[in-house]
């Protein structure tokens, strides 16, 4: 049986480095590419290799890489056929989804209605409650008041999370030790949700508190075959943003990692879930998870799952959304070996300050089983205008003290002048022995680096 043609032309409706591993990917399927830019990313890498290029507007995010009639009408005059999203953006709006297909344009991601329903996270943890997932006591509607939250709070049982219904990417998270600390700040939290997220919805779950962050990544095909492709430690994070990412995870053994897998592909069969996708859940000391939420799209820790299992995510995106059905098999999927990432932002490594600027020197390290994903370069100008996020540097290796002994090297080599970044900080946390013994929670940059807490 042939199999339907792959798009002729891919717009990548993001910057950085994600947009460049996007070229790369469609590159090598033979796809034409047109990039996209704010007037503040003219010299960026991903805009001088690819096949064409676009301006959508000035730096503001919102006139530039948030605006969807630039988009679309960038793709409109170019002719491209299909859209990637990325990550961040534009990459989880259904609204944008939406009108890709009302456009004819093909939407390298899930359809809308997955994203609309894992996008509202108590919609998100009603389906996962009747798909029989495993979930912390909480809301599964949001809590229309303090009153309320209150009461759902003693129910449950102090600590708990408040979280922002229409959250993501590690915001609209706080935690709530009383009654006291609930009733002071549940208004200005709601305000702040709205502000961030354009909904003040608020729900309450049970805080967890020493667990390990990990998360399977999955793809499904239109055909109804779904695959699970191991699992992402994301333990080290500040305040709820990552930083330092491995797979397979130290602390997750063959049974465990299976169930989380099936449970994973139990939430995608619920919603019949398209193309690729990641399912994070908390993992607490006794080896029992529980469903956080899922992201429906590339995450950017995808490198290390492809670095143990050797296949692209981001090429696999591409012909999942071109109605190829999946290129491999859940029995085709061996993780033998250890990869970690180590994010590398344009920040002050002790304040975690932006850092942005002229970068006047750039030597990225190399060598057997080093990967560096990044859009910068010799005399590039760091821009303030977006993320931090200038590079991931990637190793891959036997096991994981293998891996370790690599990043750290490669972290030696890494050498960017003229602006500040966090190398230092990473160089610190691997070396502590209780990173190179695995013996951490999510807290645990709050007491290695508690003075900046």
């Amino acid at each position: 049986m042939s199999l339907p043609p792959l798009f002729k032309k891919v717009l990548i409706a993001n910057r950085g480095e994600i947009a460049l591993r996007v070229i790369r990917g469609c590159k090598e399927l033979g796809i034409s590419t047109v990039a996209v830019y704010s007037t503040a990313d003219e010299n960026s890498l991903h805009v001088k290799l690819a096949d064409e290029a676009v301006c959508i507007g000035p730096p503001p995010p919102k006139m530039s890489y948030l605006n969807i009639a630039h988009l679309l009408s960038a793709a409109d005059i170019t002719g491209a056929d299909a859209i990637h999203p990325g990550y961040g953006f534009l990459s989880e709006n259904a609204e944008f989804a939406r009108l890709c297909r009302e456009c004819k344009i093909h939407f390298i991601g899930p359809t809308p209605e997955n994203i609309a329903a894992m996008g509202e996270k108590t919609h998100a943890r009603k389906i996962a409650r009747e798909a029989g997932i495993p979930m912390l006591p909480g809301t599964l509607d949001a809590v229309p008041d303090v009153k309320a939250a209150l009461k759902e709070a003693e129910k449950i049982g102090y600590p708990v999370i408040l979280k922002a219904a229409a959250g993501g990417g590690g915001r609209g998270i706080y935690v709530v030790y009383n009654a006291q600390q609930l009733k002071s700040s549940f208004e200005r939290m709601s305000a702040e949700a709205k502000s961030a997220f354009g909904n003040g919805a608020m729900f309450i779950e049970k805080y967890c508190e020493h667990p390990r962050h990990v998360e399977i990544q999955v793809a499904c095909d239109r055909q109804g075959k779904r695959v699970f492709l191991g699992e992402r430690d994301c333990t080290i994070q500040r305040r709820h943003q990552k930083l330092i990412e491995e797979s397979p995870s130290p602390v997750v053994d063959e049974k465990i990692r299976k169930a989380m897998g099936e449970a994973a592909l139990k939430l995608c069969a619920a919603i019949e879930y398209e193309n690729v996708g990641t399912v994070e859940f908390l993992l607490d000391e006794s080896g029992k998870f529980y469903f956080m939420e899922m992201n429906t799209r590339i995450q950017v820790e995808h490198p290390v799952t492809e670095m143990v299992t050797g296949f692209d995510l981001v090429k696999e995106q591409i012909r999942l959304a071109a109605n190829h059905p999946l290129s491999f098999k859940q029995k085709d999927i061996e993780i033998k070996s250890h990869s970690i990432e180590c994010r590398i932002n344009a920040e002050d490594p002790e304040r975690f300050a932006p850092s942005p600027g002229l970068i006047t020197a750039f030597h990225p390290p190399g060598g057997f089983g080093v990967r560096v994903d990044s859009f910068v370069y010799d005399q590039y100008k760091v821009v303030p205008f977006y993320d931090s996020l200038i590079a991931k540097l990637i190793v891959h290796a036997p096991t994981r003290q293998d891996a370790i002994a690599k990043m750290r090297q490669a972290l030696d080599e890494f050498k960017i002048e003229g602006i500040s970044t966090n190398i230092p900080f990473h160089k610190k946390v691997l070396a502590s022995k209780k990173f190179r013994d695995s013996e951490y929670d999510t807290h645990f940059l709050e007491e290695f680096l508690p003075k900046y807490e």
